[in-house]
Parts: C-alpha cells; structure tokens; sequence
C-alpha cells in the first residue's frame, strides 16, 4: 500500500454489508464510495462489463427492497429519492468490480472488502458450528441437561430490539 493512501479499518466495511436475497451484499452507493468513485461512474463501468457479473456476482434490488433498505439504514438515506434502483454485489461481485474500475484505489479496497466478508462469513460458521454441536450433546445426553440446552439456545438468539416510541410524549 502507499504511504499516502489512508488505512480502512475493516469494521466500518462489515457495517456496509447487508443480507438480502439468503446472500451478503453490499451495494453500488458503498461500493463506489469504497472504491473512491462516484456511483455513477461505477455502474457506467459494470453496464460496459455485464457478461462479468452474472446473478451470482450482483442483482438489481426491487423497488421493495430498496425501501426496506433505506427504512432499516440510516446511512441509506440518500437513495430514498433516487429513481434508480441499486444494484447489490456479492463478494465476488465486488472483486469484479474492482478489476474493471482499473483503478489502484479499487484494487487496494478490493483487498479490505474481501476480508470484510471472509470474516462475516467465519463468524457464521462459527456459530452454525456451535449449534452443530450443542444438538450432537442434546442427543448424547438426552433429557438430563434439556434445562441447560434451552438457555443455551436463547442465548445464542439475537436479541429482540425494544419497540419504544420516539419523540417526547405526555401521559394524559
């Protein structure tokens, strides 16, 4: 890496990445944003390389998506009036993307994108493996633990967000 190019943390990466379709995306907007082009520029380049990212690689979200992305993602806010709709990349995607923008900025973010989502998905398997395990013990042990089972079971949920109202109320 150059000395003059800023270091990216992978972090605020993962934070850009969202789960749409069963996969883990990321879209134009962040994309570009990363890759430090305009999302304009970006999406001229992936039209003129289209046989470069078939389904697998990046889709178009409907217009449902896009609101629930924007009602979800504060940071999104800025595409609740585009008339475009974005297109989201798949890890590989993104790799793609980077090599058709052509640009070192792409190439060196491509690297810290890639491990942002090498990491997500280890942390996934990381707690699909330890679910794995918990049934293999489950059976093992029958009904002598089903207590300790069970609490270990809604600790690994995630946890339920407080439904409360925003803004000043009075009681009446």
């Amino acid at each position: 890496m150059k000395p003059d190019t800023p270091i990216i943390p992978i972090e605020p990466i993962e934070r850009r990445i969202l789960f749409l379709r069963g996969q883990r995306v990321i879209l134009d907007s962040d994309l570009a944003d990363l890759y430090g082009v305009a999302t304009k520029v970006l999406n001229q380049a992936i039209k003129r390389n289209l046989k470069r990212f078939p389904e697998d690689f990046m889709f178009q979200l409907t217009k449902l998506e896009k609101e629930e992305a924007v009602t979800n993602c504060d940071r999104l806010s800025n595409l609740k009036f585009s008339t475009v709709l974005p297109r989201a990349f798949t890890e590989h995607g993104a790799i793609m993307a980077a090599t058709v923008l052509n640009s070192d900025r792409a190439v060196e973010m491509s690297l810290f994108v890639v491990r942002a989502f090498v990491k997500l998905r280890r942390a996934l398997g990381a707690h699909e493996d330890l679910a794995r395990k918990l049934e293999a013990l489950e059976k093992k042990y029958d009904s002598q633990f089903k207590i300790v089972f069970d609490a270990i079971r809604e600790l690994m949920k995630p946890p339920d967000k407080p439904n409360r109202p925003i803004g000043f109320h009075t009681t009446e």
